[in-house]
């Protein structure tokens, strides 16, 4: 019979080629340098494939190794999700369930949506993390999520989408500012070039330039916000207009006496706030759960 490799084998693997240094693989896995490094040379006898280049300064996945790590990261998710398929036959919504939620949905739609998912749900433990969607994707790949809460559109190749609702964007500018005198507001070219965006790797950036129809140069001061706060601060203070989710001007991130939140033009610009989950996934009617609770509290 041919001998396989191990899990822990190849979580060895996945954890170097994220650290690309032996110590802190180590430490991420909760083993020695020593056993980490040995399970690896073993891995690699199992293969018969160099999977890693050492020496004393840096270490480097080879070809082979990057694609054994990349198909790891696979096996190690059906794994965990074998797992938690058996665990669900015991109580559904129960346990830790572990949820990512990017910056621009967590302050504006957890708020409503734990209290719902506690008083449903007492026995869930929720496990939390906001971060980028390209981050969240990559852990939902790699199994260290459940679930993702995003926004569309977003390119989230062979995962489950349940969409869940649309949310409007809404042109947020200071009380004086001619471009937000109107009840509504066209996406002008003058606009647009007064456009704030958050930095590079926030997916309403991208939604930003898509309901504008073109591409955005930086605004002439070069300033670009690393929060949806930061953003509306920058609007009060005069350096431009935004482009704000409706549910944040709902939930009042934009009240202020200095500033005007305005709808978009037919056809209104907005995203649609989506769960993804992996296809392997064994939490569907947990999927299901969660929607219906997200739904309830964004209505």
């Amino acid at each position: 019979m041919t001998t396989l490799p191990s899990l822990k084998q190849l979580q060895y693997l996945v954890a170097l080629s994220q650290q690309l240094n032996f110590t802190r693989a180590a430490e991420s896995c909760f083993v020695t340098q020593s056993t980490l490094s040995a399970g690896l040379k073993e891995l690699e006898g199992v293969l018969g494939r160099q999977l890693v280049e050492r020496d004393r300064q840096s270490v480097l996945m080879t070809h082979t190794g990057l694609e054994v790590a990349s198909r790891a990261r696979a096996i190690i998710a059906a794994a965990q999700d074998l797992v938690g398929l058996a665990a669900q036959t015991l109580q559904p919504m129960s346990g830790q369930l572990r949820l990512g939620v990017i910056p621009t949905i967590a302050p504006f739609l957890l708020p409503q949506s734990l209290p719902l998912l506690r008083a449903h749900y007492p026995e869930l433990r929720l496990a939390l993390r906001e971060d980028l969607t390209a981050n969240l994707l990559l852990r939902l790949e790699d199994g260290q999520l459940d679930f993702a809460l995003i926004a569309l559109p977003y390119a989230t190749g062979t995962l489950l989408v349940e969409a869940l609702f649309d949310d409007e964007l809404w042109i947020v500018g200071r009380q004086d500012d001619p471009a937000v005198k109107a009840k509504t507001v066209k996406p002008t070219p003058v606009l647009t070039d007064r456009l704030l965006l958050l930095e590079e790797g926030h997916c309403l950036r991208d939604h930003a330039l898509y309901a504008c129809g073109k591409p955005i140069r930086r605004t002439s001061i070069g300033i670009e916000a690393t929060s949806l706060l930061t953003l509306v601060q920058m609007v009060e203070s005069g350096f431009g207009v935004g482009l704000v989710p409706g549910m944040a001007v709902k939930s009042g991130l934009t009240q202020s006496p200095a500033l005007v939140s305005r709808p978009m033009s037919q056809p209104t610009p907005k995203r649609t706030i989506a769960l993804v989950a992996r296809r392997s996934t064994s939490r569907l009617e947990d999927m299901k759960a969660l929607a219906e609770v997200i739904r309830q509290a964004k209505a």
